[in-house]
């Protein structure tokens, strides 16, 4: 493994995001949480329409991840691939089968945090946006 490079929140939001995007997420949003939350600054959701596509999301977040020299605090969920959390302390994602996403809802847990919808045809993220 590489030596961990200094990033800030910000530069590993868009690491972890477009490694997603490799793998063609449905429904990916962004929140800034850091106002309203002390575990984190940034939640990250994305959902997978089968739990293959759930792992290789997961997958490839951890490599692109591991590569620039981080490795998550911890991971819930990879053998099943029905809801996996990834905590990278100030970046945590959730990536989910799409009805389980839809039972639990997050983004209604969350609604008062400023958030970044990605259209589901985005091939690269650049930049996040104004108050993000």
């Amino acid at each position: 493994m590489e030596e961990a490079l200094d990033l800030t929140a910000q530069q590993r939001v868009l690491l972890c995001v477009n490694a997603a995007l490799e793998k063609k997420p449905k429904s990916l949003v962004i929140l800034n949480i850091k106002e309203i939350s002390s575990f984190a600054d940034y939640y990250i959701l994305m959902s997978g329409s089968s739990d293959r596509e759930v792992q290789a999301l997961s997958s490839a977040i951890q490599e692109k991840m591991k590569k620039a020299g981080f490795l998550p605090l911890g991971t819930e969920g990879t053998t099943h691939g029905k809801w996996i959390l990834l905590d990278y302390i100030d970046v945590v994602i959730s990536i989910f089968y799409e009805p389980i996403r839809a039972f639990y809802d997050l983004e209604r847990l969350w609604s008062d945090a400023p958030s970044m919808e990605i259209p589901d045809d985005t091939k690269e993220l650049t930049a996040l946006s104004d108050g993000m």
